[in-house]
C-alpha cells in the first residue's frame, strides 16, 4: 500500500506538469505534439490514477474495432438483451454505451473513470429508465451507462466508437476509451483483418502490454480455419503471440438489429464469464494492463519532455529574432553616431553660424565679444547661435532614433513572418497590433525627444561639474556652460567618416577647431572623460528606448508555452514511476 501511495503521488505530479499550455505555437510537429499530450493526459485521468485509486473496482472490457466489424451486435448478443442500437447507418455508435450489472453501476457512474463524459443512465434500448443527466441512447459527448442483470458483476463491457470513423471526435473518442481499459475485446471481421488502421492500433496494445482479446466475425465456413490461422501468424509476427482469438461465424440475420444466436458467442461469453468470477484472474489482467501502461511512461514522457523543449525551444528563437532586431539597431545607431550622418543638412548648417563666422573666437578673447553677440542676437529677435546648434543636434539625433527602431520593427517582423511560430503569434495578436509592430511605436517620437532633451541636460551638469574646478573656472566661464555644451555633444560625433567634399572639409575643420576649444578650456584627458561620459550615456538612454521597443515583441511571447523547469519535471516524474515497487 505504502508502494501504491508512492505511486499514486508520481502520478498525480505529473498530472500536475500536464496541466499547463504546453504547446501554444506552431513549432515543430505540434499537432503531433498536442495529441501525444492530449492521449497522455487522458491516461492518467481516464485509467491510471482512477485504477490505482480502486485496485479492485470491477475490470472495464473495451469493445473496439472497425466500422462495420459488428461491436454493437456483438455486444448485444453477448448480454442477450438489445444494449446498444447497431444499424447500416455509419458511424452508428454516436455516445459510448458502457454494459454492467447494477452491482457495479456505482462505480461506472461516478466520475472516477472517464471523468470528461457525462453519465446518462439507460437500459433495454426501447425501454430505458431515465437517469439524473439524460436517459435513452445517449448523446455525442456523453457515457451511456446500461445496467443488465445477464452481464456478471466484476466485468463491464463498453461499445465504443469506431477506430477509422469518418468523423474525427469519434476516432479520437475510439482511442480514448481504448486507452481506459483493462481489456480490450477487438472485433474485426475476415475481410478486414489486414487493414492498417486496426495494426497500428494492435501494435499499440503490445507496446503497452494492454491484455487484448481478438474476435473474428462474419468468417465463412470455407475460410474459417485458414483466416483463423492467417490472423494468429499476424498476431505472431506483431509481438502479440498467444492472445486469445475467437472466430464467429458468418451467418444470415433477419436485420440489422438482430442479435448472433447464443451459440455463435457462446466460447467468448465464457471466457469473459470465467473471468468475471475469477478475482485472481481479474487481478493478473488489471495488473498486466495498469503494468505496461505504467512501463510506458518510461518512453512517452520523455518524449513529450523533449517536444516541450522544442517548443521552449521555438520561443527561445522568436524573442532571440526580437533582441538581434534592437541589438544591429543599436549597432546602427553607434555607426550613425561615428560616420558623421548627423553633421550633415541643419546641423551642419548651425555649426558654421556657431563657429564658420569667427565669432566664437572672439568671444574666448573678450567678454565683451561674448556680450556683444548675446546682444545682437536679442536685438535681432532670433535665438543665440548655440542654442540653434543644440536644436538642430537634438532633431537629429531624434531622427536617428526613430529611423533605427524603425528598422528593427521592419526586421523582427520580417524574420517571424517567416516562421510558423512567428505567424503565429502575430495572428494571435490582431491585425491592430501585428498591423503596427512593422514600425516604431507611435509615442516615440516624443520619448525619443525627452530621452535627447534629458541628455543634452546631463551634458550641461557634466560642463558645470568640470568647470567648478577652481583651475578651469575662469576659463569656462569666458565661454559659456551651453557653448561649452554644445562642443562636447559634437565632440561625441566627431567622427567624419561618413561626409565627402566640402562638407567634409567644413565638418573635419570645426571638429578639429571644437576639440581645441575644448581642450584650451578643460585639458585633454578631462575633454576625452566629459565625450566618453556624454557618448555612453546617450547610449544608455538609446538602449532603453530600444528596449521597450523590444518589449512590444516580447510581451508577445511572455507566459507562453511550458515553464522553465516543466521538461526536467516531468523526467524527474517518469523516474519516480519508473522507481515503483511491485504492485
Amino acid at each position: 500500500m505504502a508502494g501504491n501511495d508512492r505511486l499514486r503521488a508520481a502520478l498525480e505530479s505529473l498530472r500536475r506538469h500536464l496541466d499547463q499550455d504546453l504547446f501554444p505555437l506552431e513549432i515543430g510537429d505540434a499537432a503531433a505534439d498536442r495529441r501525444v499530450l492530449k492521449e497522455l493526459r487522458g491516461q492518467l485521468d481516464d485509467y491510471l490514477l482512477p485504477r490505482l485509486a480502486a485496485i479492485d473496482a470491477p475490470l472495464l472490457a473495451v469493445v473496439g474495432g472497425s466500422t462495420g466489424a459488428g461491436k454493437s451486435t456483438l455486444v448485444n448478443s453477448l448480454v442477450g438483451t438489445t444494449v446498444t442500437e447497431p444499424g447500416v447507418l455509419r458511424p452508428t455508435t454516436l455516445a459510448p454505451t458502457l454494459v454492467c450489472n447494477p452491482a457495479d453501476s456505482p462505480w461506472f457512474t461516478s466520475p472516477v473513470i472517464l471523468p470528461g463524459l457525462a453519465r446518462v443512465t439507460g437500459g433495454v434500448i426501447g425501454g430505458a429508465t431515465g437517469g439524473a443527466s439524460g436517459a435513452g441512447r445517449g448523446e455525442p459527448g456523453t457515457l451511456r451507462i446500461a445496467p443488465v442483470e445477464a452481464l456478471p458483476p466484476g466485468l463491464a463491457l463498453l461499445d465504443a466508437p469506431d477506430i477509422d470513423s469518418v468523423v474525427t471526435a469519434n476516432r479520437e473518442l475510439a482511442a480514448q476509451l481504448l486507452a481506459a481499459a483493462d481489456l480490450w475485446l477487438f472485433v474485426t471481421t475476415a475481410a478486414r483483418y489486414a487493414d492498417e488502421v486496426p495494426w497500428s492500433f494492435l501494435r499499440l496494445a503490445r507496446e503497452r502490454s494492454t491484455a487484448l482479446a481478438v474476435i473474428l466475425q462474419r468468417v465463412p465456413d470455407e475460410a474459417r480455419e485458414p483466416v483463423a490461422a492467417d490472423l494468429a501468424r499476424l498476431l505472431a509476427d506483431n509481438g502479440l503471440a498467444g492472445t486469445p482469438l475467437f472466430a464467429v461465424p458468418e451467418l444470415a440475420l433477419p436485420s440489422e438489429r438482430a442479435r448472433l444466436p447464443a451459440p455463435a458467442v457462446q466460447p467468448i461469453a465464457t471466457w469473459l464469464a470465467d473471468l468475471s468470477v475469477d478475482a485472481k484472474a481479474r487481478a493478473e489482467v488489471v495488473r498486466r494492463t495498469l503494468t505496461g501502461a505504467l512501463d510506458s511512461l518510461a518512453t512517452r514522457v520523455p518524449d513529450l519532455a523533449d517536444r516541450v523543449e522544442r517548443q521552449r525551444a521555438g520561443i527561445a528563437e522568436l524573442r532571440a529574432i526580437a533582441d538581434k532586431a534592437y541589438d544591429v539597431a543599436m549597432s546602427a545607431f553607434d555607426e550613425g553616431m561615428r560616420d558623421g550622418r548627423l553633421l550633415r543638412g541643419e546641423v551642419l548648417a548651425r555649426w558654421q553660424d556657431f563657429v564658420g563666422t569667427g565669432d566664437l573666437m572672439r568671444s574666448l578673447e573678450s567678454r565683451i565679444g561674448w556680450l556683444r553677440d548675446r546682444i545682437a542676437a536679442a536685438f535681432r529677435g532670433g535665438p543665440a547661435p548655440d542654442r540653434e546648434l543644440r536644436v538642430a543636434l537634438e532633431s537629429g539625433v531624434e531622427s536617428l532614433i526613430r529611423s533605427t527602431a524603425d528598422g528593427a520593427a521592419e526586421r523582427a517582423v520580417e524574420a517571424w513572418l517567416a516562421l510558423p511560430a512567428g505567424r503565429d503569434v502575430l495572428d494571435r495578436s490582431g491585425v491592430a497590433v501585428s498591423g503596427r509592430l512593422g514600425r516604431a511605436s507611435a509615442d516615440l517620437p516624443r520619448r525619443a525627444g525627452e530621452a535627447v532633451r534629458a541628455w543634452q541636460g546631463h551634458v550641461l551638469d557634466l560642463v558645470r561639474s568640470e568647470g567648478a574646478d577652481r583651475r578651469t573656472i575662469a576659463r569656462a566661464a569666458s565661454f559659456g556652460v551651453n557653448s561649452l555644451g554644445v562642443l562636447i555633444m559634437l565632440a561625441v560625433f566627431s567622427t567624419t567618416g561618413g561626409i565627402t567634399g566640402i562638407e567634409l572639409g567644413i565638418a573635419g575643420g570645426t571638429g578639429v577647431l571644437s576639440q581645441k576649444l575644448l581642450e584650451a578650456v578643460f585639458g585633454d584627458q578631462a575633454v576625452r572623460t566629459l565625450t566618453q561620459e556624454a557618448r555612453e550615456d546617450l547610449r544608455r538612454r538609446v538602449r532603453a528606448l530600444l528596449d521597450e521597443e523590444r518589449a512590444r515583441f516580447s510581451s508577445l511571447v511572455e507566459g507562453l508555452g511550458p515553464a522553465t523547469e516543466t521538461a526536467a519535471r516531468l523526467r524527474e516524474a517518469a523516474k519516480a514511476v519508473q522507481e515503483r515497487g511491485d504492485l
